[in-house]
């Protein structure tokens, strides 16, 4: 059976009801492991050669965050500065990852009219989230169309169990096209 590892990064996800709500839908399913980076480094020491066993004992992952200041809260950015590394991930010898997919889950408090050219933000989330599709590239990761929920502090209970659901079938599917083929599965909620 294929294995995923969600890497959650979240830093109050207590307080979170639409990254608490996708975090138990994953965990509810065979084959998947939700991996919590805050729970699991409070002090923001990572145990590198742990992620990487993960990582390796895994054949898709997701990287599930609240979209902050354009990109990914900062534990996940050292994460991937620390477990990504030469020789592991890229490089002479780096080709750990190669194969595995690449996806991100992202809750983003805007709604969609406000990520595009004209609006507030300019840019898609799509296009923002570049960064994420570029590391896939270096490390020989097909990157999957990214999992958006636009307007994630309106969504009511309803919708967020939608979302939920959306979210365990795209675990499942783990349908992968090439980067443009595919949009993102996104909703202005």
């Amino acid at each position: 059976m294929e294995r995923t590892l969600v890497v959650l990064a979240h830093p109050h996800l207590a307080a979170s009801r639409v990254n608490a709500a996708l975090a138990d839908g994953a965990r509810e399913m065979d084959g998947i492991l939700v991996h919590d980076l805050y729970a699991a480094y409070p002090d923001l020491q990572i145990d590198v050669a742990r992620e990487q066993r993960l990582l390796r004992d895994h054949d898709h992952v997701v990287l599930q965050f609240p979209f902050y200041w354009y990109s990914a809260p900062a534990l996940l950015k050292k994460w991937l500065d620390e477990v990504f590394e030469h020789g592991f991930a890229y490089g002479t010898g780096g080709d750990a990852l190669r194969g595995k997919t690449l996806r991100v889950a992202a809750s983003v408090g805007g709604g969609e009219e406000l990520y595009r050219p004209g609006g507030l933000n300019r840019f898609p989330v799509v296009d923002l989230l570049r960064p994420f599709d570029a590391t896939a590239n270096l490390t020989g990761m097909p990157y999957l169309p990214p999992f958006l929920i636009h307007g994630s502090h309106a969504v009511d209970d309803d919708e967020l169990a939608a979302y939920v659901r959306r979210y365990q079938a795209e675990l499942v599917t783990r349908s992968g096209t090439a980067p443009g083929d595919q949009q993102p599965v996104s909703s202005a909620a």
